[in-house]
């Protein structure tokens, strides 16, 4: 089963899916994402403030293994 953090706010706001099976807690999208939408609990990399994501994609790009995806 794949276990996929969705956080969208409104309809107006992009949602960000951070695929957990994927996610190695690199930390890169947390030191890559200028607005602070992700951010560490408990060794585990999550979604923290969707309403933040300006969509630009960095974090999206400099993902290792794909395990972030961004929806508009």
């Amino acid at each position: 089963m794949i276990n996929i953090l969705k956080k969208r706010v409104d309809e107006t706001m992009p949602e960000v899916h951070l695929d957990q099976e994927k996610c190695i807690n690199c930390k890169t999208c947390i030191r890559t994402c200028p607005m602070g939408v992700y951010k560490e609990e408990s060794d585990t990399v999550t979604v923290a403030a969707a309403d933040e994501c300006i969509a630009c994609m960095g974090c999206v790009a400099a993902c290792p293994t794909g395990a972030i995806e961004v929806i508009e």
